[in-house]
């Protein structure tokens, strides 16, 4: 008789409810691996797409250095996501989780899994960051629940999402249709990295941050066969929409460059939460 997988040794996790299947890859930085929706996947495929996890900071930090007080830290520089063609990087860019091994933790059902990574170097400070996966019962909307907590000393960071979506579902049918009203949008440098200024929205296509400070509000439409809505009390969305074929629609805790522009500190007693929910409408 072959032993089945423990939690910890577990390679996808698969839940579902009425229709609707997500696939998570704890080996592979917690992600998202597949997401169906009668039997449609709505997400791209391959081991660095699907939606991933951000962790402990979001988007790009400006080539990989912060401050925590009056220390200066010096995170990796991932030079193969910059384009120095286009005046960006290197800079150290979404996070230390996102091609982690996490564990899955106890306590699965059909429709809820929980996995933790305790964060380590090159994160300057012992931590662990726990993602909550979990579908409705009627499989109409699937709900995310991160939390970013310090075992110790307390130290800046960001959560949030990177969901890779179909332009176009593949069945005959239309091009996503993209619908939000941010209150401002971050100016970005031609480093890719946000200037600090906020300017009034302006046209896609974008490889940019906005604010929403009534929490995320994002809708997806592919006319004629699925309408899905992200909402997140998270008050930055970004939103990258210029490859041909897909679609990033990315709630987070900061802007990029958050650990320095918006240090949001993490302490024994006050974690980093973040929820966001994506449900799901069939036209």
């Amino acid at each position: 008789m072959t032993d089945l997988p423990t939690p910890a040794e577990a390679t996808t996790v698969v839940l579902s409810a009425h229709g609707t299947e997500v696939t998570i890859e704890p080996q592979h930085g917690c992600r998202l691996a597949s997401l169906r929706v009668g039997g449609t996947e709505l997400l791209r495929q391959g081991p660095k797409f699907g939606s991933f996890v951000m962790a402990p900071w979001c988007g790009r930090t400006a080539q990989g250095r912060f401050r925590n007080g009056g220390e200066m830290f010096q995170l990796p520089v991932d030079g193969g996501t910059s384009r120095p063609e286009a005046g960006e990087g290197p800079h150290a860019i979404h996070g230390t989780v996102r091609d982690a091994a996490w564990q899955q933790a106890p306590g699965a059902t059909g429709t809820k899994a929980a996995f933790t990574y305790d964060l380590t170097d090159p994160w300057p400070w012992e931590g662990r960051a726990t993602q909550v996966v979990e579908l409705s019962d009627d499989g109409a909307a699937l709900t995310l629940k991160l939390a970013v907590e310090t075992f110790d000393v307390s130290f800046p960071a960001q959560a949030g999402w990177h969901p890779w979506f179909l332009r176009n579902l593949g069945q005959g049918g239309e091009d996503v249709r993209l619908d939000f009203s941010p209150e401002w949008q971050e100016e970005r440098g031609e480093d890719h990295i946000p200037t600090g200024k906020r300017v009034e929205p302006r046209p896609g296509p974008w490889d940019d941050c906005f604010g929403m400070p009534g929490g995320v509000d994002v809708r997806l439409t592919w006319p004629g066969e699925l309408e899905l809505g992200i909402s997140s009390r998270a008050e930055y969305v970004v939103v990258f929409d210029e490859p041909d074929d897909y679609v990033c629609v990315e709630p987070q805790s900061g802007p990029p460059n958050g650990l320095n522009s918006h240090p949001r500190q993490v302490t024994p007693i006050d974690p980093l939460e973040l929820t966001t929910t994506w449900s799901f409408t069939r036209l």
